[in-house]
């Protein structure tokens, strides 16, 4: 039997060791029991009314959220609780406040389980000096119940598939930071988790280091089937993996949706690209009073009230220019995530 991403002989073990079938959940327990690892899960991800206090400092707030399966950007300031947050869903605080299910495994009483099913990649260093990069693959595996041999050939598996097969028995300390940041994912994704948590996964890190962990995410996440929980203050790097979004600040839920859907079309901005001059184009346009700034490889064209797209049109066809692209211009991700902050001041 094999899985739709990996070889995943081995961890097809984890569950019968310890005596429960990968179909068989509990009737109240969130799953809809159909294939592997939440092939028919009603939620992803599922938090309520999530509080939780450092002193006098609320990191969340009464954190409401569901989240389904897929790729998922977590956006936020420093302070909004996207750690805290993480924190909550793998069992590692306790709440004050709040419940909450990942997987269909409940936060508070099955923190160990969702540990064992849930791939987590830390900003923070992780790695054991003076050890190989194939032998802290396998040590990973076997923390989440995988037998030493099975976790063994497990890790050959997946350092082969993040690019680190020349390197598998170098000692990790000898590793570049992108090096590192790869053998974080290889040990997070040895037991074919469902899904993936990066947190700050291109922090610090060199452009074509960037590159690579973000091609590692596309491809778990597009080819590979594998649900991820991107957080990240990059906002290029969560839109070139993500595709629904989470914003939080100071622990409260700011926004969430798909991103292509929050990227609302501006009624009067539109996006132009001309086949000849695209200065002298501009210029006729200003000339009729209409706002239009080069920007990349198209103009930006800002129309005045009243006026419509037909006006482009007009003027490309009395000027005898070839129009070729004309779009309404979305907003950015970066707009969605400073007005979701501005409102909630």
């Amino acid at each position: 039997m094999t899985s739709p991403r990996y070889v995943s002989r081995e961890n097809l073990l984890l569950y019968s060791r310890r005596g429960k079938s990968r179909d068989q959940r509990p009737d109240d327990s969130g799953w809809l029991g159909l294939g592997r690892w939440g092939h028919g899960i009603r939620m992803l991800i599922e938090l309520d009314g999530v509080t939780k206090t450092y002193g006098k400092v609320a990191a969340l707030r009464g954190l409401s959220v569901t989240l389904p399966e897929g790729s998922i950007g977590l956006l936020g300031p420093n302070g909004a609780g996207k750690t805290t947050m993480i924190r909550s869903l793998l069992g590692l605080i306790a709440l004050d406040a709040g419940s909450g299910r990942v997987l269909g495994l409940d936060i508070r009483t099955s923190r160990m389980d969702i540990r064992q099913a849930v791939g987590f990649v830390p900003e923070d260093e992780c790695l054991f000096p003076a050890v190989m990069g194939v032998q802290f693959v396998a040590y990973a595996g076997e923390l989440v119940g995988m037998q030493s041999r099975d976790a063994l050939q497990r890790a050959h598996e997946v350092l082969d598939y993040v690019g680190l097969r020349e390197a598998r028995y170098r000692r990790v300390e000898s590793y570049s930071s992108g090096m590192k940041q790869r053998l974080k994912i290889a040990s997070a994704i040895v037991h074919d988790p469902r899904l993936l948590i990066l947190d700050e996964p291109t922090n610090g890190m060199d452009p074509a280091g960037r590159e690579e962990i973000l091609s590692l995410a596309r491809d778990l996440s597009h080819a590979k089937g594998m649900s991820l929980v991107f957080s990240s203050h990059l906002l290029p790097d969560v839109e070139a993996v993500c595709e629904d979004v989470v914003v939080l600040g100071r622990g409260r839920l700011l926004a969430q949706g798909r991103i292509d859907a929050l990227k609302q079309p501006h009624d009067r901005q539109f996006e132009v690209r001309v086949k000849g001059d695209q200065l002298a184009f501009a210029g006729r346009l200003a000339a009729r009073g209409i706002d239009a700034a080069p920007t990349d490889d198209h103009l930006l064209v800002q129309l005045p009230e009243g006026t419509g797209s037909a006006v482009l049109w007009e003027t490309a066809d009395q000027t005898g220019e070839q129009l070729r692209a004309l779009r309404p211009r979305r907003s950015t991700l970066e707009e969605i995530f400073l007005s979701a902050l501005a409102e909630q001041d």
